[in-house]
């Protein structure tokens, strides 16, 4: 049979990937400088907590930031009319009410919205943290137990 040694075969074997880091490289610089611009929300500083939560169906999200101020799902809102505009969220069913408030904010502003949340027919209300640092996610500390 014939010889290999004279054919060119091997040149066809080598793929030149310069190309293909090329464009890897442009699509890697187009997501770094879009991803800050695709998040969206309200900068606040959140409390520590130990337990985590990982719900991820549809919220009612309610903020309220450093400068007191109320958000509804990224929203503005008055806290005299935070009851009003939670009344159709209310009737459509069990919905969850998540509240995330700066730790600057005080108790009695974070109680004033719980209450308005209540009186809106809302009963389900978790509030956000952030993990305690060295904690596992989602679990607990074992300060504080007994035994």
């Amino acid at each position: 049979m014939g010889s290999f040694s004279g054919d060119r075969r091997g040149a066809l074997a080598e793929i030149n990937v310069t190309p293909l880091v090329d464009v890897v490289l442009v699509l890697l610089i187009i997501f770094m400088v879009t991803a800050p611009m695709m998040t969206r929300g309200v900068d606040i500083d959140l409390p520590q907590g130990e337990a985590g939560s990982d719900a991820t169906e549809d919220r009612i999200t309610l903020t309220i930031d450093a400068q007191r101020r109320i958000y509804l799902n990224d929203a503005i809102v008055h806290v005299d009319l935070l009851e009003e505009r939670l009344r159709p969220l209310a009737a459509g069913g069990e919905a969850f009410v998540f509240l995330r408030a700066d730790v600057t904010v005080p108790y009695g502003v974070v109680m004033t919205v719980i209450d308005r949340v209540k009186a809106a027919g809302l009963e389900k209300i978790g509030l956000v943290t952030t993990p305690t640092p060295g904690e596992p996610q989602g679990g607990r500390s074992r300060r504080g137990r007994a035994g």
